[in-house]
């Protein structure tokens, strides 16, 4: 066994050298994949768009108090919604036939439904310790709206997989651009009628979220509903309960502790200091999250369905190889080059109250690159049935991150909490991509040197950066169009470079015929 320029392995004999045939048909292959992503990250941008198009009149309107408060009931809904089905909906990729799948989704519809029940003597027994206990008064008016939201994201969440494995990702594209077209046009619609509160915010969210599951279950009964109708048993559907047990065993609690600890600072934040602080920090995340959701859950939503297929036909180290590869490439530019004129960006784009949430940009950077470069592949861990693993990871991390921002709130400064917790984050995230690549039989030398051209050309693109705020001392108007220029050139010399290495592999490939 041997490995090429590249980082993949081939096999090689005294008569000849080829790369195995799943390599091959992996390039064959690749135009699907790609034409998937974009179709997914094209939907995904149109929705982002109207976001971001609005987000400088939506800052102006809704101050740090509200979208402070509407974080805090994010993060509590995000936390049960993760684990409402209780994390069977991952399994609905898996089996190789239909039947189980149909099962499987009719199995994680149950289970929301059941877990948005549970929530209800929850919120109404323990609403007012939370409150309490997070120092937000406020968010006792909106708690009642959990089991709702519980319920949608469980349903959204199985119905989603099930588009995957179907491989219907139009239908997705179309539910996510229904949902951000009913979130934002309910957020400037309260705002222009004198109601920018965060319950508006809360409200717009709800609203948003029930639009795009009911956008995607209406297409995919139209399309799929018979099929499902008469595959589904309940003999079968406890079959599916009992034979992808490792989910709920371990799954639901790696899931768990992922989602609290990344809901962690949300919730410290506001113990520590205030929601003003927490309306900054989730400002921060949701420009972070930008190419997350753009570029990073497109390709995880297509990864899923091919690594699912590549462990069975041996073609999972490439698939591994080049998903990872191009987002560092996509990635690097915006995390690790622009966040040094993050504050510009703000004072410009969102007003002068909220230059603090630049500063936050620029810490916790570094942490989402590596959050958006390793989320995608995560479901390998799934895959690979590694669940245990991804367990006692997700453990580990809980803790150094609670001690990360436990020791900041202490230290009275919510700079030093979130710098403790963004280091943690690089370290945890790194190791863990790492792991996923040596799992999937990829060279991490060779993949690394790989990649060592890109990196330079973020040098001088930094370089001018820097030179335009620090030696020219330019506006803040004036380096964000610095910004914005050099990213254009940036992605165009990459593109052009990838696309080049694209077509050397595929004639290494025709010469190894």
């Amino acid at each position: 066994m041997c490995w090429d320029n590249r980082g993949i392995q081939f096999t090689e004999n005294s008569h000849t050298t080829e790369i195995t045939k799943p390599f091959v048909r992996n390039l064959m292959q690749s135009s699907s994949f790609l034409f998937d992503v974009i179709k997914l990250a094209g939907a995904t941008a149109i929705a982002q768009a109207l976001s971001i198009l609005a987000s400088p009149i939506i800052t102006r309107m809704y101050g740090p108090n509200a979208f402070g408060l509407s974080a805090l009931f994010t993060s509590i809904t995000g936390i049960i919604a993760v684990v409402a089905c209780l994390r069977y909906e991952l399994a609905i990729m898996l089996p190789e036939n239909d039947d189980d799948a149909a099962n499987l989704l009719a199995l994680s519809i149950i289970l929301a439904g059941l877990t948005s029940i549970i929530t209800v003597p929850v919120i109404w027994f323990g609403g007012d310790i939370l409150r309490n206990f997070l120092k937000a008064p406020d968010l006792g008016l909106y708690l009642w709206l959990v089991p709702p939201a519980v319920f949608l994201s469980g349903v959204f969440m199985a119905l989603n997989y099930w588009n995957s494995r179907t491989k219907r990702f139009g239908r997705l594209s179309v539910a996510r651009v229904g949902a951000s077209i009913v979130t934002t046009g309910t957020q400037l619609g309260a705002g222009f009628a004198g109601y920018a509160t965060s319950g508006s915010l809360v409200a717009s969210s709800l609203m948003g979220s029930a639009a795009s599951t009911i956008m995607l279950g209406g297409q995919i009964w139209r399309d799929d509903g018979r099929i499902i109708k008469e595959r589904i048993k309940m003999q079968h559907i406890v079959a599916c309960l009992i034979r992808f047990k490792k989910f709920p065993l371990y799954d639901t609690w790696s899931a768990l502790l992922n989602s609290i600890s990344s809901s962690l600072p949300t919730f410290l934040l506001s113990i520590f200091f205030s929601t003003i602080v927490v309306g900054y920090y989730a400002l921060a995340m949701m420009v972070l999250q930008l190419p997350l959701s753009l570029i990073s859950q497109a390709v995880s939503q297509v990864f899923f369905q091919r690594a699912s297929v590549a462990k069975h036909d041996g073609s999972l180290s490439i698939v591994v190889m080049n998903t990872i590869q191009s987002l560092i490439i996509i990635g690097a530019y915006p995390f690790l080059v622009l966040s040094p004129i993050a504050k510009e960006v703000f004072l410009v784009i969102f007003g002068s109250n909220w230059v603090e949430t630049g500063f936050y940009v620029q810490i916790l950077s570094f942490w989402i690159f590596f959050v958006f470069i390793t989320t995608p592949v995560s479901s390998l861990f799934s895959v690979l049935e590694r669940q245990r693993a991804y367990l006692l990871f997700n453990i580990i991390l809980f803790f150094l991150r609670a001690a990360a921002l436990i020791i900041g709130g202490l230290l009275g400064d919510p700079r030093i909490a979130l710098i403790l917790f963004s280091s943690v984050g690089v370290v945890a995230w790194a190791f863990i991509c790492l792991w996923l690549l040596k799992n999937a039989g990829i060279h991490i030398h060779m993949f690394s040197k790989n990649l060592l051209p890109y990196f330079f050309y973020l040098i001088p693109a930094l370089g001018l950066i820097l030179l335009a705020k620090y030696v020219f001392q330019a506006s803040p108007q004036m380096i964000l169009l610095s910004g914005i220029f050099i990213s254009i050139a940036f992605y165009t010399i990459c593109f052009r470079t990838y696309l080049t290495d694209i077509i050397d592999i595929l004639k290494y490939t025709n010469l190894r015929k």
